[in-house]
């Protein structure tokens, strides 16, 4: 037998075995339904308004299929500079199977009433509802957002899906448990600065964002603002709910990577349900906005996932993928548009 049969066979064998996972083929087949549905539903122009993003209605599945792409090529760089690591065992870090379907359903259930709270909150006193997104993130919008909206939002979410789960879940876990260590700081440094390097890259060449567009004054204030804001609103809300916790115990309920990035995909899909874009007031809209929220952030949360299992440290995904890129690069002008900052 060649020598080269010997070093492909592994390779082989995981790639088949990926693609044989019936989590990996539903996926698949959830992304072709949601393309098929798009073009098959919307007209030429979405029903929604991204006005940072323009474009009909076959630009934005065309870019969505490219973004994801892109993910993936992001999930290989991931991949092959922790190829050498020894992996963590997430699920060790898990309760006992019993106890984690216990904590996963309760925690799904919280979450799904926080949603619920902070939609009725939120439009009881006149704003967008309170989603993982404040209202003009990444895609932009035509209304404007008061400072008290953007204040009330951060503090909502950073007190719902972060302050009271990590207060609850560490009275009876450790900090590895919940993954906030770092196994190895050089080598997660090493992976951060590449992802960040790479994902900005791409946004900058992609994206409307913060380049060029604000004046020196916005900038100095305008940055650490908007860092702040996202890191409490949505950055660590995202962190501690979905990394943090959940990923550990889905890894022990289903015992495969791949279905646990593909449920921390989903998961982080679901939390942006209230995004200010999304449009549900007729069928058709409906199935357009409930289409594009999950080509647009499924991709991202399994991206997030990936980096999570990879190294074992939910702060990875805050520096690498998140805090900085896309918030800080691409929200800073709407930040400063919110709070005015001249």
């Amino acid at each position: 037998m060649p020598p080269t049969t010997l070093t492909e066979a592994p390779a082989n064998r995981r790639r088949q075995s990926l693609v044989g996972q019936r989590s990996v083929r539903l996926a698949a087949v959830i992304w072709l339904a949601a393309n098929a549905l798009v073009l098959i539903v919307a007209e030429e122009y979405l029903p929604f308004s991204w006005p940072d993003v323009p474009g009909s209605s076959l630009d934005h599945v065309l870019n969505a299929n490219i973004g994801m792409l892109g993910i993936f090529g992001l999930m290989t760089l991931t991949w092959f500079l922790t190829r050498n690591r020894d992996r963590p065992d997430l699920a060790a870090r898990a309760p006992d199977l019993a106890t984690a379907k216990r904590e996963t359903a309760l925690l799904l259930a919280y979450g799904a009433l926080g949603l619920a709270v902070g939609f009725v909150l939120a439009r009881l006193l006149g704003w967008h509802p309170f989603g993982l997104h404040l209202a003009g993130s990444i895609f932009g919008t035509h209304e404007h957002v008061h400072p008290a909206e953007a204040i009330a939002w951060a503090a909502y979410n950073l007190l719902v899906y972060a302050v009271v789960p990590l207060a609850w879940f560490r009275r009876r876990y450790s900090r590895e448990q919940l993954n906030l260590t770092s196994v190895s700081r050089r080598d997660d440094a090493r992976l951060i600065a590449a992802v960040l390097v790479v994902e900005s890259a791409i946004q900058v060449a992609t994206l409307t964002t913060v380049v060029g567009e604000l004046s020196p004054t916005q900038y100095l204030i305008g940055l650490p603002v908007t860092f702040v804001l996202y890191l409490a609103g949505a950055v660590l809300p995202a962190m501690v709910f979905i990394y943090c916790i959940l990923v550990p115990r889905f890894l022990k309920l289903t015992g495969s990577t791949a279905t646990t990035v593909i449920l921390g995909g989903v998961t982080y899909t679901l939390l942006h349900v209230w995004d200010a874009w999304i449009i549900l007031t007729s069928p058709s809209e409906a199935v357009v906005s409930l289409a594009f929220l999950f080509l647009t952030y499924f991709g991202p949360g399994m991206m997030k996932t990936v980096l999570t299992v990879r190294t074992g440290n939910a702060w990875t995904h805050v520096w690498a993928y998140h805090a900085i890129a896309p918030h800080t690069l691409i929200d800073a002008p709407h930040v400063v548009d919110i709070f005015r900052i001249r």
